[in-house]
């Protein structure tokens, strides 16, 4: 690479017009979408699954719980790692993992191979996520890394508006095992752009101890804490243990010098309050829209296909009301919008119930969806406005992981927990009376969560004196804090 010099970002920094600020865009897209597709096309194809292996709910469980686990897990570090050891280089390694475990994941021969291989899918997620957003702030001219950063946002939201669709149809046309090897060829495009024109950075201010031990204690924490509720009575020992080292966890946090999870973000009231509601109306979500698509397909009697579709109006509405939301909230302050944002999520919710055997869309999908997709995006704008304004500036980047992983973990933990309360267990998913009654149940209970979180935020949350700066429908949730960072390059001032 000849003779190695560090400049400054700014010294070398990409124009949103030029072919290689659209590459990167584009690498950087590609990147985050195949991680965000997963989640939606797997949930879309879990019936299939269950079929072919002929297992238990449980094992559907461990599917969508065993890639979070490690996401979630791992988020915090990862970004650590992209800011010590260069962000294009800890994304490039995180995709070619999420490929080859994706890989692992289209040739499982047996459910306990699929959820191992799922499990280090969420570490590639957890690698390459971070990154996906970071390399932007760092590579962009300030004058253009808005223009660029909302480039990503809404082809991301159009990379997720197809997950349900993609996958659908690719599960009714071939095998559920084509949404994992789908992965493949883009991710050797991402990996070939990215070679090429994405500049590597990192932040030349983190030269401090990476906390590995805290992403160690608060992953297998989750594991013991999620394996023990899932699995009920006979996981109790793995639920004290999971909740033994999630204390252990924040007490380490609490003590180190460069915490993985800087604990004095709670200090903020306004902070501590929207993390909650997020919590709350995540784990309804996920809840909720873990049991969903099987609904449809097992009950209402879709293809997979026609789940999918059937949902696309959700992801419509968010991406066409949440930045209108956004800058609504950031004239009049986020309380109106967070109280109201949960309880319309929550009416949609109660629509759910609706959903029986005939199935008819007009009558009872569409309106459960069109109900949920509007609350979101009253919600989702708000929620982060909020977020991000709590803390100092400098911090807004931690800020905005700590709540996405607040997210996951919600949803993660609501996976493990809400068709257990709602009386699904076993194979009950094959019978679609008894699926269908606890359906029901769970959807009540999500839109009593989502009220309670409304009730909440009206209660708690304050409109700040100065507004709140405005944030779109994908909001930068996993961006590690941005500080001064740096571009290796070779003595030509090409990037290295």
């Amino acid at each position: 690479m000849g003779i190695r010099r560090i400049v400054e970002v700014s010294d070398v920094s990409l124009r949103y017009a030029t072919a290689q600020g659209r590459w990167v865009i584009t690498a950087t897209v590609l990147g985050s979408a195949v991680a965000s597709l997963d989640a939606t096309v797997v949930g879309i194809a879990l019936p299939a699954i269950g079929r072919d292996f002929g297992t238990g709910l449980a094992t559907l469980q461990w599917i969508v719980t065993g890639y979070t686990l490690t996401l979630a897990g791992l988020l915090l570090v990862a970004g650590a790692l992209g800011d010590h050891y260069g962000r294009r280089r800890v994304f490039l390694a995180g995709v070619a993992w999420f490929a080859l475990a994706s890989a692992l994941c289209a040739l499982a021969p047996t459910p306990g191979t699929l959820v191992a291989a799922r499990t280090l899918q969420g570490v590639g997620a957890a690698l390459l996520t971070p990154g996906s957003l970071a390399i932007l702030e760092a590579s962009f001219h300030p004058d253009d890394r808005s223009r660029a950063i909302g480039a990503w946002s809404g082809l991301s939201g159009v990379a997720s508006a197809a997950g349900p669709f993609v996958g659908g149809w690719l599960v009714q046309a071939g095998s559920w095992r084509l949404i994992f090897l789908i992965n493949l060829p883009v991710a050797a495009l991402v990996i070939a752009v990215a070679l090429r024109h994405v500049p590597e950075s990192r932040d030349p201010d983190a030269t401090g101890r990476i906390d590995i031990g805290g992403g160690a204690l608060i992953t297998l924490g989750l594991v013991g804490l999620t394996y023990g509720l899932i699995q009920g009575s006979s996981g109790l020992p793995a639920f004290i243990a999971g909740t033994v080292l999630i204390c252990a966890f924040l007490l380490l946090e609490h003590r180190t010098a460069h915490p993985m999870l800087p604990l004095g973000l709670f200090r903020s009231r306004q902070f501590s309050v929207a993390n909650l509601v997020t919590f709350i109306v995540y784990g309804a979500l996920g809840g909720a829209l873990f049991l969903l698509p099987i609904q449809l397909q097992q009950v209402s009697g879709y293809s997979a296909f026609e789940a999918g579709v059937s949902l696309l109006p959700v992801t419509a509405i968010t991406l066409a009301l949440s930045a209108r939301s956004g800058a609504l909230a950031s004239r009049i302050g986020p309380r109106l919008q967070m109280s109201l944002g949960p309880v319309v999520i929550g009416a949609g919710f109660g629509l759910f119930v609706r959903i029986g055997s005939s199935g008819d869309y007009l009558t009872e999908v569409l309106p459960a969806v069109t109900v949920f997709g509007l609350g979101l995006a009253i919600n989702i704008a708000p929620l982060t406005s909020t977020v991000l304004a709590a803390v100092p500036a400098e911090h807004a980047g931690m800020a905005s992981a700590v709540n996405n992983d607040v997210a996951r973990a919600a949803s993660l933990i609501a996976v493990a927990v809400f068709p257990a309360v709602a009386g699904i267990t076993g194979s009950a998913y094959l019978h679609p009376a008894e699926f269908s009654a606890g359906f029901h149940t769970a959807a009540l209970i999500a839109a009593s969560l989502c009220v309670l979180a409304g009730l909440l935020a009206a209660a708690a949350i304050r409109n700040p004196h100065e507004p709140a700066p405005e944030a779109g429908f994908h909001c930068a949730m996993d961006a590690p804090p941005m500080r001064r960072a740096t571009m290796v390059t070779d003595r030509f001032g090409r990037p290295c």
